[in-house]
């Protein structure tokens, strides 16, 4: 799936999508384990509409096991999304840094 700029912009402002992204990276957590992770400052309620809006985005990968879905952070959509925003908002920087790769 891919995410425009923008949706991808909009998932990463909100404070608490950004701390459930960084729980995400590297495990596989089910809502539970995501309100866990954080503590317990935020309900699962709350974490399952955050947990939707990453799924909309695309920065999310969703496994169903059983009547449970779990979750993890889609690293490599991360890097497609995060480069697009170089490349469109410091597209000489993007140049650059694309120069000093193909040299390596």
């Amino acid at each position: 799936m891919r995410t425009d700029t923008i949706l991808f912009a909009k998932a990463l402002a909100d404070e608490t999508r950004h701390e459930i992204l960084k729980r995400l990276c590297c495990v596989w957590l089910s809502v539970g384990g995501v309100v866990d992770a954080l503590g317990g400052k935020v309900n699962q309620p709350t974490v399952s509409h955050h947990l939707k809006k990453l799924e909309e985005a695309g920065l999310v990968l969703v496994r169903q096991e059983g009547r449970q879905r779990f979750y993890t952070l889609d690293q490599e959509q991360m890097t497609v999304c995060c480069g697009g925003l170089v490349r469109a908002f410091a597209p000489e920087h993007a140049k650059a840094a694309s120069k000093q790769g193909a040299q390596r």
